[in-house]
């Protein structure tokens, strides 16, 4: 028998680019894209309903469709796409349980699949090298959408208690990077000048956007159940990747790194929480064994080869000359350096 599948948080990219690939395969009869905005770009056979899912209205669109599989895509990562950090978590939060007591009143639900990050494990310098799915991270987020995504999860873990008969699959997705997609991390590396924290040079992780879809596809047809990370293989440094993108760098000390944040942030040039500057810090690496025994995944860009494709559609590769270089660091270090106090000497 073909699914019915309903998708939220089509408008964005991944949610389009997965309504469409999902609406393309043979096992599925229909699929139902649901946002608050229609979607700015094709989303294939999917079906649009133009709904906010922290409205009631998301339970009879339920209803009526009849689906049997839900997959929630609509967790925000950055508040500058939703309006701010309170309609950020209003969305989040507020909107996934909604959903949730949805999904609790559908009888004919049988899947729940829900797209999280590897940002709820947070990042410490305590943690092991390699994060699995039981286990909890050292310094979990505090703020921002990985705490969302955390509070999510919990949501989830409790719908599963409450509705047994529903399979659950959670993928907590690396940082996902590619041609298409804009995330904090492709703003970052976008940067003329890459600042970076004074000392540190972590370990990072990246996950192809095709690769992103090609789990969430699986998840949603297959047998996968529980919590699953899903990453590419292998690990580059920051430093690694900021050579690859033609990127100089600029150490900031640490006691001035979330300050660097916040400029960075007002100014619109990148978002960064408190959490993702301890993640320029410490990096974050996932175990993927389950990746590849319960979604049976091999992926098809490394870490490595995933950022490069970013660089590589992006034009970033490049050599900055000198004097941009130069300007734009004086013009950081001057935003960071305090203000001199009425009645000091400011030493040259």
């Amino acid at each position: 028998m073909s699914r019915t599948v309903l998708v939220t948080g089509v408008s964005r990219y991944l949610g389009g680019r997965f309504a469409r690939a999902l609406a393309s395969r043979s096992e599925v009869g229909r699929v139902i894209g649901v946002d608050v905005i229609a979607p700015p770009h094709d989303i294939g056979d999917a079906e649009f309903v133009r709904a906010d899912i922290r409205n009631a209205m998301i339970g009879r669109i339920l209803q009526q469709t009849e689906a049997d599989t839900v997959v929630h895509m609509s967790v925000i990562a950055t508040p500058n796409s939703a309006g701010g950090r309170t309609a950020q978590k209003e969305v989040n939060v507020i909107g996934t349980m909604q959903l949730l007591a949805a999904c609790q009143r559908a009888p004919r639900l049988q899947r729940l699949v829900v797209k999280s990050t590897s940002a709820v494990y947070g990042s410490s310098p305590r943690d092991p090298a390699m994060l699995t799915e039981t286990m909890t991270g050292k310094n979990p987020p505090r703020s921002g959408w990985g705490k969302d995504s955390a509070e999510v999860e919990e949501y989830v873990r409790g719908f599963g208690r409450r509705r047994p008969d529903v399979e659950v699959a959670t993928l907590r997705l690396a940082n996902v990077i590619g041609p298409g997609i804009r995330t904090s991390m492709t703003d970052y590396f976008s940067l003329p000048v890459v600042p970076t924290v004074l000392g540190f040079d972590p370990r990072l992780q990246f996950l192809h956007e095709d690769d992103a879809i090609e789990a969430l596809v699986r998840a949603t047809l297959g047998p996968a159940q529980d919590v699953i990370n899903v990453a590419g293989d292998g690990v580059i440094t920051l430093g690694q990747a900021a050579r690859f993108a033609g990127r100089p760098t600029v150490g900031i000390a640490s006691p001035l790194a979330e300050l660097m944040g916040t400029v960075y942030h007002r100014g619109g040039l990148a978002d960064f929480s408190a959490d993702q500057i301890r993640y320029l810090r410490f990096g974050r690496c996932l175990d993927t064994t389950r990746m590849r025994e319960v979604l049976g995944l091999e992926p098809a860009y490394t870490t490595r080869s995933a950022f490069q494709d970013f660089v590589r559609t992006r034009g970033l590769r490049g050599v900055f000359s000198p004097t941009v270089v130069n300007a734009v660091e004086r013009k950081l270090v001057s935003r960071l350096r305090p203000e001199p106090q009425p009645g000091t000497e400011v030493l040259q």
